[in-house]
């Protein structure tokens, strides 16, 4: 998911877009050379070594990985378990949207 992690940062760099990660590695340390080696600029969040750990309990997370669009009110627009690039970016120019029009008002 990296690349395609990169390419939203990137393309939607001048956007309000937000992207946050969750990591279920097991070694933190590795994890922060992993981090380094694939360039991940955005913030990621450590989810205690494994995939069972506080942030996928609470988020319900049943899959790998899986993806949320959360809108600028704070409302889930999209879920995704497993990679859905497609599904992803219409969720996410849809949010785009909404809140260049609401913006207008």
């Amino acid at each position: 998911m990296y690349p395609h992690e990169r390419s939203l940062v990137k393309k939607l760099a001048n956007e309000p877009f937000a992207l946050i990660g969750v990591n279920s590695d097991k070694d933190r340390e590795a994890l922060k050379k992993v981090i380094e080696k694939e360039n991940i600029t955005w913030r990621s969040f450590w989810n205690g070594g494994g995939t069972q750990g506080p942030i996928s309990r609470a988020w319900e997370v049943s899959g790998w990985p899986t993806i949320y669009v959360i809108d600028a009110e704070g409302i889930i627009r999209f879920k995704s378990v497993g990679p859905n690039e497609a599904g992803t970016q219409k969720a996410i120019d849809e949010a785009l949207a909404r809140l260049k029009a609401a913006s207008k008002h």
